[in-house]
């Protein structure tokens, strides 16, 4: 089997998921650095060819290809947790898990397009999606206070899943596009909390709460 390839863009939100739990889980990998911006690389013939969307990221490993950071997420769990907590199998916490990962592709899309616009210049009404980026963190930090009040630490589990990590870091970089973070403080609590847990890795923008 040929080593797993990510093909990744340094500053991209989505790929920074996929290195995250690469590196949470211990799992060797090459990338290919993708020229996203100004180069747009991704829509590229040679890169179509593997990822007909023209997005980032996605990884190839032999004659497969997987795209989207939530397909991928499950897929390296499923895969290379041999624990299997990463993504669960059975019960309500497989189907929390599931719902916050679907959370992360819908909702929360609005602060992945803010931190965009913000930093990339592309296209997009920011002050709009800063609202609804606002009205989504106001939904995780509602959730997150009653966790907590129940004595629970993480989103879906007992434990942390890709559901935490899938939502962290679109939180963790919305100061890139001015939210103050001290209006959601429990979900500063958990940033703080998942930034010790072995193998995190940081990217520009991920504050280090003391």
């Amino acid at each position: 089997m040929s080593a797993l390839t990510l093909y990744n863009y340094e500053l991209d939100e989505n790929s920074y998921r996929v290195r995250l739990l690469l590196s949470m889980l211990g799992i060797e990998h090459e990338i290919y650095s993708v020229n996203m911006l100004p180069g747009r690389e991704e829509k590229s013939p040679a890169l179509l060819a593997l990822n007909p969307c023209g997005t980032l990221p996605f990884i190839k490993q032999d004659d497969a290809v997987i795209f989207g950071a939530e397909a991928i997420l499950a897929h390296l769990a499923r895969n290379h947790d041999a624990a299997g907590k990463w993504l669960p199998i059975d019960g309500p916490d497989f189907s929390a898990t599931m719902m916050w990962l679907g959370f992360c592709a819908g909702p929360l899309q609005a602060a992945i397009k803010a931190r965009e616009v913000a930093v990339f210049a592309v296209g997009g009404h920011l002050e709009r999606l800063k609202a609804d980026a606002r009205a989504a963190f106001r939904i995780m930090d509602d959730h997150m206070t009653l966790r907590q009040i129940e004595g629970h630490e993480w989103f879906a589990a007992d434990y942390p899943t890709i559901a935490d990590l899938a939502l962290i870091p679109s939180f963790a970089l919305s100061r890139d596009f001015n939210i103050d973070h001290e209006e959601f403080p429990a979900l500063r609590l958990w940033l703080r909390r998942f930034r010790r847990l072995p193998g995190f890795i940081t990217m520009p923008g991920i504050p280090d709460y003391h």
